[in-house]
């Protein structure tokens, strides 16, 4: 007799899960023998976007891990505008904070000088390693001697009288190849104290409240209130009239024989650059520009070299 049907559906039900199992675990380990078979075969890599090397870059390099190291570009390092005369005579290599004023104050020159030499687009645009010709073309080489060759003297017999009228005509000759010797070295003693010895006169009467410091002051400074007069120690030619870092308000006159004199902290400027002004004429008045307190700061420089004022102005 045969089973019941509800008997007969349930035995269909369990030989269909049993499998549909088996089907499953077949499927579930077919997927992962292929799996494994995709990962040991090389030639299923996901591609590399390969976006090419910048211009002047080392390529991309692959460490022993298969981490890649990323492209190093390389920067082409251009000399600086007259680097090839670093080190010379008359040369001056700019450093951080250097203002062409500032380096032209240093070494005795008037600021177009500079642009004049260096043949600048921009006189306020230098750059830390430049190089400027800081003395006129050519002075950097200095004075050539050239040697002077030694007269060959014959010696000749002469009798008694003309050895005599000689002697006399020599010594007479002697005497006055000495005064005019004498006369000339005078004359050149006179003319070079005309040049390097200037009277100064003191450019403001008030009294100094800082001495002179190679390294920490390179001037005097004098006490004032604003508005206070300004002079020009000596007679010359201005050269700087600007604001100056450091100095504020600035003049500096060029002298003779590369000397300058420098006013600082002013708060009224009264010349115009080139003018040519007058030993104790009134130039400035005095101010606080970039200082502390009202003061006027003076420097006497020979071929940008600060000098003491101290030892070159009248006593008072």
């Amino acid at each position: 007799m045969p089973a019941p049907l509800h008997i007969q559906l349930s035995s269909v039900t369990t030989e269909f899960a049993r499998t549909l199992k088996s089907s499953n675990r077949f499927l579930t380990g077919f997927a992962l023998a292929a799996l494994l078979a995709g990962c040991a075969n090389p030639s299923h890599r996901a591609p590399v976007e390969d976006r090419g090397h910048p211009a002047n870059a080392k390529p991309a390099s692959t460490s022993a891990t298969g981490t890649a190291t990323p492209a190093t570009p390389v920067v082409d390092v251009k000399p600086m505008p007259g680097a090839e005369n670093a080190g010379k005579p008359g040369y001056y290599t700019v450093k951080p904070k250097d203002t062409l004023i500032r380096i032209a104050l240093d070494n005795g020159q008037d600021v177009r000088d500079l642009v004049r030499w260096n043949s600048l687009a921009n006189p306020n645009l230098i750059e830390v390693g430049q190089v400027l010709r800081v003395l006129p073309p050519g002075a950097e080489s200095g004075v050539s001697t050239a040697p002077v060759g030694v007269a060959r003297v014959e010696a000749r017999p002469l009798d008694a009288k003309a050895a005599n009228g000689s002697a006399s005509s020599a010594s007479s000759n002697s005497s006055s190849a000495s005064a005019a010797s004498a006369a000339g070295a005078s004359a050149a003693v006179a003319a070079k104290s005309s040049d390097d010895d200037l009277t100064w006169d003191w450019p403001s009467p008030g009294t100094v409240i800082q001495r002179f410091d190679e390294v920490r002051n390179k001037g005097i400074d004098l006490r004032g209130k604003p508005g206070d007069p300004v002079y020009a120690a000596a007679s010359g030619r201005v050269i700087v009239m600007e604001p100056v870092r450091g100095y504020g308000n600035t003049i500096v006159i060029k002298h003779v024989n590369d000397y300058l004199s420098v006013y600082a902290h002013n708060q009224t400027l009264l010349v115009k650059k080139d003018q040519v002004v007058r030993k104790g004429q009134k130039i400035a008045e005095m101010g606080s520009s970039d200082a502390d307190q009202v003061k006027l700061h003076f420097e006497i420089r020979k071929g940008g070299n600060p000098l003491d004022p101290s030892k070159l102005l009248p006593p008072r």
